[in-house]
C-alpha cells in the first residue's frame, strides 16, 4: 500500500457535481433553517466536500413567509441596511421585512452563515427563496429535504 492511498480526495471543478434540494420553511426556526441550508450551500453534506471550491448543492427554499423565530425578535430586533450614500443608513425590524419582502430574512440569515469572500459570493448564488409554495425550479427535479 502506498501513502497515496490516504491523501484526502481535493475535487476539481469537472469532478463537482452540484445538484438540487427543496426545503419547505414553513413553521421552521429561522436561524436553524438558515444554519442547515448554509451547510448543504457550502457541500459540507458531501463526502467529497472541497473547502475552496464550490461543491455544495442549490437550495431552494419555499414558504419564507412562514419562517418562525422565537421570543420578540419579530418586533426587538433590529437588521441594518446601508445604501452606500451618506446618511444612508436604515434599520428594520424582521417584521417590517416580513411585510415588505418576506425573503429577505431568509437570505439574509443564509448569507450571513456563509464565508464572506470571493467564494461565499459565488455560493450564495445557489441560494433560492421564494415567499410562497411556488417555485419555477421544477425542471431540476429538486429532492425534497426533511430538516
Amino acid at each position: 500500500m502506498d501513502h497515496n492511498s490516504y491523501k484526502t480526495a481535493q475535487l476539481s471543478k469537472a469532478q463537482i457535481e452540484k445538484g438540487w434540494v427543496i426545503v419547505d420553511a414553513n413553521q421552521q426556526v429561522l436561524g436553524r433553517l438558515a444554519s442547515r441550508v448554509a451547510s448543504i450551500i457550502r457541500g459540507k453534506h458531501k463526502p467529497g466536500y472541497t473547502p475552496n471550491m464550490d461543491c455544495g448543492d442549490h437550495v431552494i427554499v419555499i414558504n419564507a413567509a412562514k419562517v418562525r423565530m422565537t421570543g420578540k425578535k419579530w418586533t426587538d430586533r433590529v437588521i441594518f441596511t446601508h445604501s452606500g450614500y451618506p446618511g444612508g443608513q436604515r434599520e428594520h425590524t424582521p417584521a417590517m421585512i416580513r411585510s415588505k419582502r418576506p425573503e429577505r430574512l431568509v437570505e439574509h440569515a443564509v448569507r450571513g452563515m456563509l464565508p464572506k469572500n470571493r467564494l461565499g459570493n459565488q455560493l450564495y448564488r445557489s441560494l433560492h427563496v421564494y415567499a410562497g409554495a411556488e417555485h419555477p425550479h421544477a425542471a431540476q427535479q429538486p429532492k425534497e429535504i426533511k430538516l
